[in-house]
């Protein structure tokens, strides 16, 4: 699919070694990958657009191919914009693909040539969710593990506990 133009969105709250190693899957697959960080009002986000922006661009650094930007718009209205070809979706486990599934078949309802393309992450980041990171970190445990360096570290500089 060299030539392509790939739209990885979500909110990357925080961003997440899995997601990482989903944006080196498809930047390997597609010439160019958008990863597009998006509002995500109706999840209540932990960490300002621009705060997950920023980190999700640093977590990117050095991946050949790879803009990040953020959005606020209907996925289908971004697609539409970015002139991408498809969406990329990581799925972890059948719980994800049910939900996704639904996603993309409501986005293609919405626009006939939305295509998704799943991909799924290594093993080891099966289990990982932004959601759990969030309340691990939360409630003081380690996330180094888990997610790229500089994200503890910039949670600690900008105080977010």
């Amino acid at each position: 699919m060299k030539g392509k133009t790939a739209l990885y969105p979500g909110t990357f709250d925080p961003v997440t070694n899995g997601h990482v190693d989903i944006v080196r899957r498809a930047a390997r697959i597609f010439d160019r990958v958008i990863v597009a960080v998006a509002k995500g009002q109706h999840k209540s986000p932990f960490l300002t657009i621009e705060q997950r922006r920023q980190l999700v661009k640093e977590a990117c650094d050095g991946i050949e191919g790879v803009e990040v930007v953020s959005f606020d718009t209907l996925l289908v209205e971004e697609f539409r914009r970015r002139k991408v070809d498809v969406v990329i979706r990581g799925l972890r486990a059948v719980s994800d693909f049910e939900y996704e599934l639904m996603i993309a078949l409501m986005n293609r309802k919405l626009n006939p040539e939305f295509e998704t393309v799943f991909l799924m992450p290594s093993e080891q980041y099966i289990y990982l969710h932004s959601s759990l990171v969030k309340e691990i970190y939360q409630l003081g445990g380690e996330i180094g593990c888990l997610v790229p360096a500089s994200v503890p570290k910039r949670l600690k500089e900008w105080g977010i506990k």
